[in-house]
């Protein structure tokens, strides 16, 4: 895909985005922002059987257009692609530059890979309370799994994604 392709692909899914709403009853409500704009992911993600596509995935969101056309793009296609969860797992924050256009998306990683760095953080969690689960004892005090990628990037996710943006730094 050429520079004018992979823009108006953004811009078609930033001004009609897929599967954009709150997903009722979801196994997982993860929140995702980048704290260096104020760009905010929300992902709902229903879970599918062990090695099976994933059941239901939405999201909402705010912010500049290439994050927001990014989750689009992302949700679309591991709603057409059948993705498992360990599809989502694999897949490289690199491949999702290749997917938007590097040429046009090199200058805004953090907003490029901010969908998939929330997805990412959504199922890790799954995976976390349902070792729990099986251990026999549930918390509600999940604790996050640490990415060293969200945090080369500068992505935040969870409960800190949702605080106000210090303007200060």
């Amino acid at each position: 895909m050429d520079r004018q392709e992979a823009i108006e692909v953004l811009l078609d899914h930033f001004e009609n985005p897929r599967h954009r709403h709150k997903l009722e009853e979801p196994d997982v409500t993860m929140p995702g922002g980048n704290p260096g704009c104020g760009d905010v992911v929300m992902v709902y993600l229903r879970a599918g059987e062990d090695g099976k596509p994933v059941a239901e995935l939405s999201w909402e969101g705010e912010g500049c257009t290439i994050s927001q056309a990014a989750a689009s793009i992302l949700m679309e296609l591991v709603h057409d692609e059948d993705w498992t969860m360990q599809d989502i797992l694999d897949t490289d924050y690199s491949d999702m530059m290749d997917l938007l256009g590097r040429e046009v998306v090199q200058t805004r990683t953090r907003c490029a890979t901010l969908a998939l760095g929330t997805l990412k953080a959504a199922v890790r969690r799954y995976q976390s309370e349902q070792r729990l689960a099986q251990a026999g004892g549930m918390s509600d005090d999940v604790v996050d799994e640490h990415d060293s990628t969200l945090e080369e990037y500068g992505l935040v996710v969870g409960d800190a994604a949702l605080k106000p943006r210090d303007p200060t730094g």
